[in-house]
């Protein structure tokens, strides 16, 4: 089983993690670990300690938390291997022979939310600019303007993206990232999954700067073109930390979109188990994520292909098929509505694993957009309609940055002005409804009115 181990090694040694200006190793940090095949690929990463208030519950971490990554608090993760006969046993002796390692964690594999297929596109792209009033958001300079947007998918073909749109795509380079041995360049990779999130987060968001991660495109052994290890989105937000520290505080924002997930238990230790993913908000990509959200992002998590009337083949988990990070209380999870507004039978229902109330809202999908799988082949799945949603996110961040606007003021004003499609309010297959952006407009603008 491919494991993370979580250790605690000399604060120097967490020091120069922390530091993206030094390199180090995972034989620097672990060398030794027995029963371990650690991999030498994968470049350690610094995991922030969540710090309570003063006087609160240390142990909880559902409260008000900041995040530590200075050398006495944060902790170091290593990628390594157990063989599964082994794996009990390895798992309770490693913190006993090694006193510096203080967990040991699950790191499934995550895979893509595709095209659950059959039934014909419903509208297309221009449809969806018109439900989300883009004119109205660009009159009041709403667009996306120097709004960096993390696509953490297969990879981005701008200039296919360009010619879907027919205006100029901005891929931002110096802040993209790709894991160990992936090849291929920011904005050049091959047209498939990664080009549509692209493309569906441009439709309301045009002058959004594109940060992209390649994440599900990493080298791994019987893996497939579209997925990767968890392992190296605990990386990839690694970097995306530094790409938000290294912005101004006043107009600080960074948009980070994910249409993918875990679907199986299968690659990932039981509920209950410390070392869980899928339901415990303590391993440490969930801690990532909190990190990350904290430090004024937005993430935004795919609610994922496992709707009860078309589930996709994948989906194993029994019941609650929203897990891990994609049901995290500080992310926005995105189920699917057609431009009619009626959910699609693929998108996911609640309750979440890790918060029950998700997912959050729906926005479209399963429109004409991208042709990223061919003309006449729908931009599809939760997969679209969490970039739908992260488009609408980075236009608000153009003129509300995260100094201004917290990323939990932003949900909650998402939610709140959301079109409800239930008589209940909350409800498991819609969340709080349809992103409503004429709602969020007026809001913001009252919001604005009462700080003059």
């Amino acid at each position: 089983m491919r494991i993370l181990i979580q250790l605690r090694p000399s604060p120097d040694l967490v020091a120069a993690v922390a530091d993206p200006a030094q390199t180090v190793t995972t034989a620097d940090v672990a060398d030794g670990l027995p029963g371990v095949e650690l991999d030498p690929a994968f470049t350690p990463v610094a995991v922030p300690r969540p710090v309570p208030a003063a006087g609160a519950d240390p142990l909880s971490l559902s409260q008000p938390l900041d995040f530590s990554l200075a050398a006495g608090d944060a902790s170091v993760l290593v990628r390594g291997t157990i063989s599964d006969d082994e794996l009990t046993a390895r798992v309770a002796l490693l913190p006993a022979l090694r006193p510096d390692v203080v967990g040991v964690f699950a790191d499934p594999v995550i895979e893509s939310t595709p095209v659950c297929g059959g039934d014909p596109p419903s509208g297309d792209w221009h449809d969806v600019e018109r439900l989300l009033t883009v004119p109205g958001l660009h009159a009041e300079g709403l667009d996306g303007t120097g709004v960096a947007t993390a696509v953490l998918d297969t990879g981005i073909n701008a200039a296919h993206a360009a010619r879907r749109l027919g205006r100029a795509v901005t891929v931002d380079a110096a802040r993209s990232w790709s894991p160990p041995g992936v090849r291929g360049r920011p904005g050049g990779f091959e047209v498939g999954h990664g080009t549509m999130c692209a493309f569906d987060v441009l439709v309301t968001a045009p002058q959004a700067s594109l940060i992209d991660v390649p994440v599900l495109l990493s080298a791994r052994p019987g893996g497939s073109a579209l997925d990767g290890l968890l392992s190296d989105a605990v990386a990839a937000f690694a970097h995306l930390r530094g790409v938000l520290d290294a912005q101004p505080a006043g107009s600080r924002a960074l948009v980070v979109t994910n249409s993918w997930g875990s679907f199986s238990p299968e690659w990932d230790f039981p509920v209950g188990h410390p070392g869980n993913y899928s339901d415990n908000a303590a391993h440490p990509f969930n801690l990532m994520v909190a990190a990350l959200d904290k430090a004024g992002a937005d993430v935004l998590f795919a609610a994922g292909n496992c709707g009860r009337e078309c589930p996709d083949g994948r989906c194993a988990f029994t019941g609650r098929p929203i897990a891990g990070a994609n049901s995290h209380p500080k992310v926005l999870s995105v189920g699917g509505v057609d431009v009619n507004g009626e959910r699609v039978g693929y998108s996911s229902q609640g309750p979440g694993r890790l918060t029950a109330r998700k997912p959050d809202v729906c926005a479209y999908t399963h429109f004409l957009g991208s042709g990223a799988f061919g003309s006449g082949e729908a931009d599809s799945g939760t997969s679209a309609a969490t970039p739908v949603a992260a488009g609408l996110v980075a236009a608000v961040r153009t003129r509300w940055p995260a100094a201004k606007l917290s990323p939990a003021q932003l949900r909650a004003l998402l939610r709140r002005t959301a079109e409800d499609r239930s008589e209940v309010g909350f409800d498991y297959d819609y969340g709080y409804g349809i992103v409503d952006p004429a709602g969020i407009l007026a809001a913001l603008q009252r919001r604005a009115r009462n700080a003059a």
